[in-house]
């Protein structure tokens, strides 16, 4: 996240300068050796592969995206209107743009209390706009956090510290390595306030690129630019499509997975490995390092030196799941010998645990990480034992039945997922995961029983409402799924969903066959916002398309599956759709052979047009 006039955001540092005053521990001494003075501890959650970091706003307990990429701290829209907080307009010419190229207009809200870690910081400043986080997350806690003194990220473990060294300019900071074990440092930007990235040099089949160390983005990314300098390009031989992907704003950009002959980062390199690929668009960097990279290393950023530390601790480097993958084995070569190494300094350190509900919280994390990282029967051992220490404690059966779902383990993740319910009754994404079990295990009727409660449970703004739609469409509860559709659509205007929560309103109507006009504008409108590359066109024009045969316009509906079918040729649907269309327009062997097209592709597609009231 980046703005194209930064020194303008009104008390910018107000935070970074509370938070440093409020936490910093006194007595030091000047003569002292080297020593890391921790000014405070995070507890992190992996939620997937995005650290989620438990804040206070006013009072309220929210989560935010912990984003080493973003230059200042943000909320959504919509979480802002849920939190009930006043914006205002920014300092001029001031927006968020992407690593995709988007952008999107902000505002400015004061938050009159901000808490972090305990400590309460009055009349903080967040920016306001873009898309939705995810994950349960109400905004980006970014570089005015964590520029505040050097940064140590060890998501693997769950925490990351802020530490203020002294009289550490000319020592090792990776304090954690032990003796012999292999670790690696490189030089990063200085940057300029308060665009304060962390930005070093890797090589990529030997050539030299600028990568960007960043927590936001789930999976490390190259440019494809950068790619091609290195001499592969998305039509070389052995790339494959990924997909596509996207962040602020509506623009979406294609991913490939390509293969190539090394990555080196400091002493540690990676032979024929791949990496994904994608048309990113960043100011001062040829490349993202995400959090899958940071979660299978411990990371300093010693902003005190212009230095990045880190060391491998095992685990796949870069996340391609459900990819065609051969990671490559990680070898390290010893750094350069140490001018003195360091620890923590003792008075800094966190008390003894405090009991069984401290305890539980480290394994917790440690299992949501491992789960992060597809170690899934560490992840499970780990969240039992938070299971055993906290049987009262909600989400840390919510997160194991997680990763024992992902095991496949269904009814023991269904057997979890009760608990946590029976815990926390009111808490939507138990329910949410429950309901999307249950409607794989064919139980609409107790699906959409969790589905009402976490209706019930949410705040109209909540980005949870996309979910609780799409769940009802799944349960065949339309009426239901529509009104999600319309309190969801109302506040996320800006949000790279937003076209597609349109379709799905105008899917939804189109298979009822009601408001027929109003499904033929919100198709209409999803069209006008997506970008033709993108992979979601088709979708909207074979929605509109079953609007159309609805209405009777079945030239407009056949010129519409045609351009549905050039893009997705398999989509029985649009198929099947354009042979009713066909044969009304007398057209009759073209509309048998895209029935029996159809019918080749998916044996059910009659039964769910005969459903619908739609017979040829």
């Amino acid at each position: 996240m980046s703005s194209s006039s930064p020194k303008r955001v009104a008390r910018r540092c107000a935070l970074a300068l509370s938070l440093l005053g409020a936490l910093q521990t006194a007595g030091w001494a000047a003569d002292a050796p080297c020593k890391l003075v921790k000014i405070v501890e995070l507890p992190i959650t992996m939620n997937g592969l995005r650290p989620s970091v438990t804040a206070g706003i006013n009072g309220a307990n929210v989560q935010f995206l912990l984003d080493s990429g973003a230059f200042f701290s943000s909320l959504s829209q919509a979480s802002a209107s849920e939190l009930k907080l006043d914006t205002h307009d920014p300092p001029h010419d001031l927006y968020m743009r992407g690593a995709g190229g988007g952008r999107a207009e902000v505002s400015v809200a004061t938050v009159k209390t901000f808490t972090l870690a305990g400590v309460p910081v009055k009349n903080v400043d967040f920016l306001v706009g873009g898309s939705e986080v995810g994950s349960g997350s109400v905004g980006l806690l970014g570089q005015n956090v964590l520029h505040i003194a050097d940064a140590d990220y060890d998501l693997g473990q769950g925490t990351v510290r802020l530490m203020k060294p002294l009289d550490c300019k000319k020592a090792t900071l990776a304090y954690w390595a032990s003796a012999g074990q292999p670790y690696s440092v490189i030089s990063i930007d200085e940057g300029v306030a308060p665009n304060w990235h962390a930005i070093g040099t890797a090589y990529v089949n030997g050539v030299a690129i600028q990568a960007l160390f960043d927590t936001g983005a789930a999976t490390s990314i190259l440019s494809t630019r950068a790619a091609a300098r290195a001499g592969v390009q998305p039509d070389s031989p052995g790339v494959v499509s990924a997909g596509f992907s996207g962040g602020i704003g509506k623009v979406t950009y294609a991913i490939y997975i390509a293969p190539f002959a090394s990555f080196k980062l400091g002493d540690e390199e990676i032979k024929n490995t791949k990496l994904p690929i994608g048309d990113i668009d960043l100011p001062d960097a040829d490349m993202l390092i995400g959090s899958d990279f940071f979660l299978s290393h411990h990371i300093y950023v010693a902003n005190s030196q212009h230095r990045l530390y880190f060391t491998y601790n095992g685990g796949p480097v870069f996340n391609l799941t459900a990819r065609p993958s051969a990671e490559g084995s990680s070898s390290s070569a010893p750094a350069s010998a140490s001018t003195g190494q360091v620890s923590p300094t003792p008075g800094s350190e966190a008390a003894p645990s405090a009991g069984r509900d401290e305890e539980a919280a480290d394994f917790s994390r440690r299992g949501a990480a491992a789960t992060a990282r597809g170690e899934l029967d560490v992840a499970i051992a780990d969240l039992t034992r938070a299971c055993d220490l906290a049987p009262d404690h909600a989400e840390y059966f919510y997160q194991r039945g997680l990763a024992l779902w992902r095991n496949k383990q269904p009814e023991l993740a269904l057997a979890d997922f009760d608990r946590s319910i029976r815990a926390a009754p009111a808490d939507a994404p138990s329910r949410i995961a429950r309901a999307e079990l249950l409607l794989w295990r064919a139980d609409p009727d107790g699906a959409v029983a969790d589905l009402d409660a976490a209706d019930a449970a949410a705040p109209k703004e909540a980005d949870i409402r996309y979910s609780i739609a799409q769940l009802y469409v799944k349960a065949d509860r339309l009426d239901k799924a529509i009104r999600q559709f319309d309190w969801w659509i109302e506040s996320h205007t800006v949000d790279l969903r937003y076209p597609a929560a349109l379709n799905g309103r105008c899917w939804v109507r189109a298979l009822q066959g009601q408001a027929l006009p109003l499904a033929l504008k919100d198709c209409n409108e999803a069209e006008r916002s997506l970008q033709k590359t993108s992979p979601f066109f088709p979708q909207v024009l074979d929605s509109r398309g079953l609007v159309l045969l609805r209405m009777g316009n079945y030239r407009e509906s056949i010129a519409d599956y045609d351009a549905s079918l050039k893009l997705n040729p398999q989509n029985p649907w649009s198929l099947y759709g354009r042979g009713i269309d066909e044969l009304r327009e007398k057209k009759v062997s073209e509309g048998q052979a895209d029935i029996v097209r159809a019918e080749a592709l998916s044996p059910h597609i009659a039964d769910e047009f005969n459903r619908r009231g739609i017979t040829p």
